[in-house]
């Protein structure tokens, strides 16, 4: 349908514009929730970190490799992450648009 769509054989006036969007006292609500998953986050990047120093340095003085080579790897990780955590917001809105569909 979706080709048919792309091809004009079916007019997108048919269909109305669908706006999802939600209820005005959640607004609130929800923002509050995404603050405190926010927060979360950057507390366990900062985390991530320390346990992975605290694993090289570890591992360093009391001779053990493969712990100094895990937090090597868990700081690549937290790293690797925290650019994700920035760049994918813009990537799903550039994909989903604004959320509507229809004509």
């Amino acid at each position: 349908m979706n080709l048919l769509l792309e091809a004009g054989m079916i007019p997108l006036e048919l269909f109305p514009k669908i706006c999802p969007t939600a209820p005005g006292a959640a607004a609130p609500i929800v923002n509050q929730i995404l603050s405190y998953v926010v927060w979360f986050l950057i507390i366990m990047f900062f985390a991530g970190v320390l346990v992975g120093i605290g694993s090289i340095i570890g591992g360093k003085m009391f001779g053990l490799g493969h712990s100094a080579k895990i937090g090597a790897i868990s700081l690549v990780v937290v790293v690797v992450c925290a650019i994700l955590y920035l760049v994918m917001p813009s990537v799903l809105e550039s994909l989903l648009g604004s959320g509507c569909t229809g004509g």
